[in-house]
């Protein structure tokens, strides 16, 4: 049977004819070495290149993980729907990406003065609008060993997999299409400044804090985290809030497959197969191997079963934890900060006020009190000169903190706005009726 045609699914589809037409007469200018800006072809080096091939591929990996990770953990009538929220990140937000979320997020600078120094807040949409000047010349600052190109899709990587994490905060509730509509909002104004005031080279919280994020806690696990948070908040209690997870397999798996991509999301940021990729590889392991223990063990001490979902949450948080440190801190250290950030999140997760949220799938307590931890403690211990609070001083993790507190407060109350935009636009919420349901039905008409 046919279904009535909505009006905003002919302006989707109508935007995204757009965006393929202009594409196609949008003038590209491939990069030259003689500006200075990038290098000469020469400078590319080939294990550097294989190692993020490589690792572009985990990252994205680590989406269908995820929707697996999160399918597994919703009630049967909502795994599809689950599933296909994180999935569908790979096809919406990697064309954001290449429109414009790369220029924004590592465009030149736009931002303000401080004296004579620059202070970067978000990028410029036309530096690589559609890609321009991105090619297979090696940018000199930041990517001067690979190809300007795969820096830009490793990278897109990242950007897929932050909205996708944020869905397990309003799981069996929400409508697809206002989804859509949000991770696009939320990809433009809250992960694309975010990015470029941590990861470009005068962002303002790397160059006015000395923020230090190796591969994505603050940028990915703590805004997903508080736009999570906000969205619960905003979207209000499902009618039905317990339910049986579906299929325990499914999240064994989902694990397993955000456990091996993470190599990949941590590694790989070390843009270069060198000593530092190879000591984010070994902590990234071992912090989610300790988190893992700590939450089984600490789950039983406190009267509870060891299961296996606990297990799967407690190695994720692991992972969530070590993510801005893996670059900077030692195995032993590894194993602490996956030791204390497992015993945080388990009480966060099984703290009533916060279950009262009905955050889902506990992404707040899992995202983002991990990502908050794994910021604290790369401050504590970060190694290099003036890099945290045991190399550097109080006032070295006093602006890490301010830095932290700007973060929270940009990104939940951001979030919060563009969910009111979002609601505005297309309600958030799917009727009374659809919900009970189930989503797979009501939003696709499929089942298991």
């Amino acid at each position: 049977m046919l279904l009535k045609v909505e009006k905003r699914w002919v302006i989707a589809f109508i935007i995204t004819a757009i965006v393929a037409m202009v594409s196609l007469f949008w003038p590209t200018k491939l990069p030259d070495a003689s500006s200075g800006v990038f290098l000469e072809e020469n400078n590319l080096i080939g294990a550097d290149i294989a190692w993020l091939l490589a690792s572009s591929g985990l990252v994205l990996l680590m989406t269908p993980g995820l929707s697996f990770f999160y399918g597994g953990m919703v009630g049967k009538k909502n795994v599809i729907s689950t599933m296909l929220q994180s999935f569908i990140a790979l096809g919406v937000i990697s064309l954001v990406w290449v429109v414009v979320g790369f220029s924004l997020s590592f465009g030149d600078s736009l931002g303000f003065y401080i004296g004579k120094e620059h202070y970067g807040i978000i990028g410029n949409p036309f530096s690589f609008t559609f890609f321009n000047q991105v090619g297979v010349l090696p940018h000199s600052k930041m990517a001067p060993t690979v190809p300007f190109i795969l820096f830009a899709l490793f990278q897109m990587k990242f950007a897929v997999i932050t909205p996708a994490i944020i869905t397990g905060s309003f799981a069996e509730r929400v409508r697809f299409v206002s989804y859509l509509l949000f991770i696009v909002l939320f990809s433009l104004f809250i992960y694309a400044p975010l990015a470029h005031m941590v990861w470009s080279g005068d962002g303002f919280l790397v160059k006015f804090f000395g923020i230090k994020d190796f591969a994505g806690g603050t940028v990915v696990h703590m805004s997903a985290g508080f736009a999570a948070l906000a969205g619960a908040l905003m979207i209000g209690k499902r009618k039905n809030d317990h339910h049986e997870p579906s299929n325990i397999t499914y999240v064994i798996l989902g694990t397993g497959m955000l456990w091996f991509g993470w190599f990949g999301f941590n590694s790989g940021s070390a843009l270069a197969a060198n000593a530092t990729a190879a000591m984010a590889f070994g902590t990234t392991t071992i912090a989610s191997a300790s988190a893992m223990m700590t939450w089984i063990f600490f789950d039983r001490i406190n009267g509870r079963k060891i299961s296996a979902l606990g297990a799967c949450i407690g190695a994720v948080v692991g992972l969530v934890a070590i993510t801005p440190a893996c670059g900077y801190v030692s195995i032993a250290e590894s194993i602490f900060i996956g030791f204390i950030t497992a015993i945080v999140s388990n009480m966060a997760v099984n703290w009533k006020k916060l279950k009262s949220v009905d955050d889902t799938l506990d992404v707040f307590a899992c995202h983002g009190i991990g990502g908050i931890m794994g910021m604290i403690l790369t401050a504590i211990f970060a190694r290099g000169d003036n890099a945290s609070l045991l190399h550097g001083g109080v006032g070295v993790f006093a602006h890490h903190m301010t830095a932290l507190l700007l973060v929270s407060v940009f990104t939940f109350f951001g979030a919060l706005i563009i969910y009111k935009i979002t609601d505005f636009i297309i309600p958030l919420r799917v009727e009374e009726t659809s919900e009970e349901l189930g989503l797979d039905i009501s939003q696709h008409n499929e089942s298991i």
